[in-house]
């Protein structure tokens, strides 16, 4: 192919990408009400008065268009990432296309459960954040902001837990080797705990654990998976 018609090629991927992501995020905003409900859930499991509020007339709306915008993102993601990987496909060999569809499975389905976590493990956050300041203060939540908190938690356990991914990737590039990673395990727990304390949005405890265990469990299997790929 010519430079030409890989840009047309990367063109066409694009549209098909961004219509995707458009119906994607038109049945998000038709389906607000139950999305809402959903990421509301954590909120009411540890209080009673199970109400967000806006100070401002446009804040409904935004929040609205914002989470139509994540929720189309989530829905197009099977989209994207098949355009994406028809795309690179003609630049791989065949022992690179063997080895990269059981990567991006792996990848779909860690990050998938990194999500998961953080939303289960959500209300224990707000439970410690509410009262971390004193039994004096009492809680208003502005929904963009719950929204945006809740979000992040997730995004970031679910790009965390590629941490086995990248592991076993420069395994098989040869920049790491599985005896190299026992060596540096004990320096590998502190640096886990120290990484999961400063990327954790909510800042609590029990998330930054709730982190930084599975990590150290990726680290040990991608020791292992790398001495099966050795052999």
């Amino acid at each position: 192919m010519t430079l030409g018609e890989h840009l047309a090629e990367l063109r066409r991927r694009l549209v098909v990408t961004v219509l995707a992501f458009m119906a994607g995020a038109t049945v998000c905003f038709v389906l607000y009400p139950h999305l809402l409900h959903f990421l509301q859930s954590p909120y009411c499991h540890v209080t009673t008065r199970c109400q967000l509020y806006v100070t401002g007339p446009l804040d409904g709306l935004s929040l609205r268009i914002k989470l139509a915008a994540y929720g189309g993102l989530f829905l197009a993601s099977p989209v994207i990432l098949w355009e994406l990987w028809r795309f690179i496909t003609p630049g791989l060999h065949r022992n690179e296309k063997r080895y990269a569809i059981p990567f991006v499975v792996v990848s779909i389905v860690l990050f998938t459960a990194g999500a998961v976590l953080a939303y289960f493990t959500f209300p224990h956050a707000l439970s410690f954040l509410s009262h971390i300041g004193g039994p004096t203060l009492r809680q208003i939540y502005d929904p963009n902001r719950y929204l945006g908190l809740i979000v992040a938690l997730m995004v970031v356990f679910g790009l965390t837990f590629e941490f086995p991914v990248l592991l076993v990737s420069l395994e098989l590039a040869g920049v790491l080797t599985p005896a190299r990673l026992s060596a540096w395990r004990r320096w590998a727990i502190v640096l886990i705990v120290v990484l999961a304390a400063v990327i954790t949005p909510s800042g609590d405890p029990f998330s930054m654990m709730a982190l930084a265990v599975p990590l150290y469990l990726f680290y040990e299997v991608s020791i292992v998976i790398g001495k099966v790929l050795r052999r």
